[in-house]
């Protein structure tokens, strides 16, 4: 009992750190829209370093430049702790530059609402978030313009369903109704990534940026769904963070 009070104190701590925590990521007050996104992404001069970086230290991110022409893969490779997956933070601003700004179609992405942003650029990450609903809810996450159970919504799920090489859901007790659990942890590890991937791809976004999205699929079935990204990503500007040269 007195392990259990421990532990739910430590819990309670930290509860109350994230209550506490301002919000510093929000809409902005005069906000602009894009009509017809082409999914130009651009890096002018970005800087980035953490709230707890000590101040002799210089910026992760220092002094980026990077651009990708709408319907350009870029890869982005580099040694592990060399700030990729920060890289790929700024453009829905799960992070905020500290120096510098990022821009779609030229406009400042801190410009955007976040949910305008974010229904323009859509990411994958290597730890899958999925959550406690079925796997048709989690893929089509996001496409609140769609009728989940509508024919086109049905279309939409398969085609994704069909890119991410997903083919185990129709083995699921309930198929794509089946209910995969908080973080979906009835699932595998290669499993989560491509629902997670699957999402990404349903959402049809301008930009798609994705962090080492396949590291725990084996060989045959990551370079099957390389062959079924590359026709996705004919028209979508994408910037991929992998560690195998594949």
């Amino acid at each position: 009992l007195f392990s259990f009070l421990l532990d739910a104190r430590t819990a309670t701590d930290r509860v109350f750190e994230v209550f506490d925590e301002q919000v510093t990521i929000d809409d902005p007050a005069n906000p602009v829209s894009l009509e017809n996104p082409r999914g130009r992404l651009v890096f002018e001069n970005v800087h980035f370093r953490y709230q707890d970086a000590p101040d002799a230290q210089r910026d992760l991110l220092d002094g980026i430049d990077l651009a990708l022409e709408p319907g350009e893969t870029m890869a982005l490779v580099g040694l592990t702790g060399s700030g990729k997956t920060t890289l790929t933070t700024l453009p829905t601003r799960l992070y905020d530059v500290t120096g510098g700004r990022v821009t779609l179609d030229g406009v400042d992405v801190r410009d955007l609402t976040l949910t305008e942003l974010r229904t323009h650029i859509s990411m994958a990450f290597e730890e899958a978030t999925l959550f406690s609903s079925s796997v048709r809810e989690n893929v089509l996450l996001g496409r609140d313009d769609l009728d989940a159970a509508s024919p086109e919504g049905e279309r939409v799920l398969r085609e994704a369903l069909d890119v991410a090489q997903a083919e185990f859901v129709e083995r699921l007790p309930d198929g794509v109704d089946t209910v995969i659990g908080e973080e979906g942890l009835s699932l595998s590890g290669g499993q989560r990534q491509r629902l997670a991937l699957a999402r990404a791809v349903a959402a049809r976004p301008s930009v798609l940026v994705l962090d080492d999205p396949l590291s725990a699929l084996d060989v045959d079935t990551e370079a099957q769904v390389e062959a079924a990204l590359r026709q996705v990503l004919a028209e979508t500007t994408a910037l991929i963070v992998a560690h195998r040269p594949s």
